[in-house]
């Protein structure tokens, strides 16, 4: 529950602080006053996103923050899936920066706003004005009766179940496009793989070819080039080697009477060997190395093959076209094996929407054996709220196709008299039946939801008198079981708080301050006579009050 908020520089309000009791706190105030402007403070703690300018002073952060007792509610695993620290006792912060910027922390350690926004959609559900309109979402009235019914896990379950369905069908769709798609192309693939694949690519075969050809077009000029080099090194007299050798032995006589003899003598002996080596190989290019235009032409006609595929499918290299002629086959092998893929497909699917369907039909039977009892109960809350003659109907549609919540199509239908057959509530209920339907409704789900807190903004809208009464004793049970904050305009609903806060405005900043006994019995009498309270008003309170 909601023990402690604080605002600071937030629109009207420069810095606040409430501490909420754990039953039934009750805010009032003047139109104007600020109640709205501290309802989007807490909407923000709990994740909502910054719509608009929220700094009072633009120089400033905006801080919010609030105190929860989470003790009882079982939140560790929150905690643990998220990697935050628990306890007991939770911190939870949210700052706005001038530069535009949002920072949320809970226990200190900053989190998303999403996880900020999932922590808070467990500690508080707040039900505003405009809320009376989700009567008109199927997803809430589905959601209504489910937990009603404790359908939690059996509801989750099933969507596992139709999401993985959702998943299977989706692959299947996209692999038979693919395979359509595949079968247009299928002439032109298959003509594109068997030119590649009658190439008989090879790696690396370009620069193989281009070594090759360079060679085979300058034969005639290296092997006189190789010719001229023999020639220098194997003239009798003067042949290099000759030449080399000679220097060696008469280098090496000189061994007893020049230091270095022995040294040039070796090293000449090393650059003969290597001048032998190079005349080996010379020799060898010179029979290997002809002139062969046959050879040529069939290196510059593969090469020109080679060179016309690359530029024909945009390739760098033989590499890239080997890599292309592979896709073409696998896409080939894919458009052979598609039908065989998409009929396990198809099983797999068939399975899955069986396992969807038991589920779905479990939901159906748990709902439709819940509805009755959750009209009642509702029924018996208008009953409270001055409408004895009315009657309400949770409808369990069998749509009989599979949706994210089930087969099933659920309808409240309501009517206010037994003369009138029962129709959607959202169209038929005016604004105050609309309200005591949402309270109805609230009161019986916030038991079975198990939420710490509960805050009503100005539900009791659209009744007075006897019915305000009526409302304001079922908002006060519901606050013997969990903290309830209610934002009130009826003096009746006002005096069941536990805790009675005024919201005020003073030189243009919003205040709010927890009134004593006297002054709770002034703000009651100001609600029902106005400005001007009279003596008659204030017997009026203390009766309401009753002693409080």
């Amino acid at each position: 529950m909601l023990r402690r908020l604080s605002v600071s520089n937030y629109i009207l309000i420069d810095s606040l602080e409430i501490e909420f009791d754990p039953r039934l706190n009750i805010i009032t105030g003047e139109t104007g006053a600020g109640k709205s402007i501290l309802l989007g403070a807490l909407g923000l703690l709990l994740g909502n996103k910054n719509e608009g300018a929220a700094l009072r002073d633009t120089q400033r952060n905006c801080v919010i923050e609030g105190v929860f007792d989470i003790a009882a509610y079982g939140l560790r695993p929150f905690f643990e899936a998220n990697d935050l620290d628990y306890a007991d006792e939770a911190v939870v912060r949210r700052i706005l920066t001038p530069a535009g910027k949002s920072r949320a922390y809970i226990n200190d350690l900053p989190v998303q706003l999403a996880q900020l926004r999932e922590f808070g959609s467990r500690l508080i559900d707040i039900h505003s004005q405009h809320q009376n309109l989700i009567l008109a979402s199927e997803e809430f009235r589905t959601e209504a009766l489910d937990t009603v019914a404790g359908n939690g896990e059996l509801r989750a379950a099933y969507r596992a179940k139709y999401e993985r369905l959702q998943e299977l069908q989706r692959t299947c769709a996209r692999l038979r496009a693919e395979a359509d798609a595949a079968r247009r192309d299928e002439e032109w693939l298959r003509y594109q793989a068997e030119e590649l694949t009658a190439a008989r690519l090879r790696a690396g075969e370009v620069a193989e070819l281009e070594a090759e050809q360079a060679v085979l077009a300058n034969a005639d000029r290296i092997g006189e080039a190789i010719t001229a080099v023999r020639n220098a090194f194997d003239g009798d007299e003067i042949g290099v080697l000759a030449q080399v050798k000679n220097a060696e032995v008469e280098i090496g006589r000189l061994g007893g009477s020049y230091p270095h003899a022995a040294d040039l003598s070796r090293r000449l002996r090393s650059v003969l060997e290597e001048l032998k080596d190079i005349a080996a190989t010379l020799a060898e290019d010179g029979e290997r190395i002809e002139t062969n235009p046959e050879r040529l032409q069939k290196v510059d006609d593969r090469l020109n093959t080679l060179y016309s595929l690359c530029q024909k499918h945009r390739a760098a290299d033989e590499g890239e076209l080997i890599a292309l002629r592979d896709r073409y086959a696998a896409q080939l092998d894919a458009i052979t094996h598609s039908d065989e893929e998409l009929a396990a497909l198809q099983t797999e699917i068939g399975a899955a929407r069986n396992e969807a369907e038991l589920l779905a039909s479990e939901l159906h039977r748990t709902r439709e054996q819940v509805a009755p009892v959750f009209a009642g109960q509702i029924v018996a809350t208008l009953v409270r709220l001055g409408m004895p003659d009315a009657r309400f109907e949770a409808a369990v549609v069998d749509c009989g196709a599979l949706m994210e919540g089930g087969r099933d199509r659920v309808e409240f239908r309501f009517s206010a008299n037994r003369t009138t057959p029962p129709a959607a509530v959202e169209r038929i209920a005016s604004g105050g039946e609309l309200s005591r339907v949402m309270l109805a409704l609230k009161a019986l789900l916030a038991r079975r939801m198990q939420l710490p807190t509960i805050l009503f903004d100005e539900i009791d809208t659209g009744v007075s008198g006897r019915i305000a009464d009526a409302m304001g004793e079922i908002i006060c049970a519901l606050a013997e079981t969990m903290q309830v904050v209610d934002i009130t305009h009826l003096p009746q609903v006002a005096s069941k708080g536990s805790t009675h806060f005024v919201v005020y405005k003073r030189d243009g900043e919003t205040h709010i301050a927890r009134l004593t006994p006297d002054e709770r019995t002034t703000e009651i009498a100001k609600m029902l006579s106005g400005s001007e309270v009279t003596e008659a008003a204030m017997t009026q309170a203390r009766i309401l009050l009753g002693g409080k």
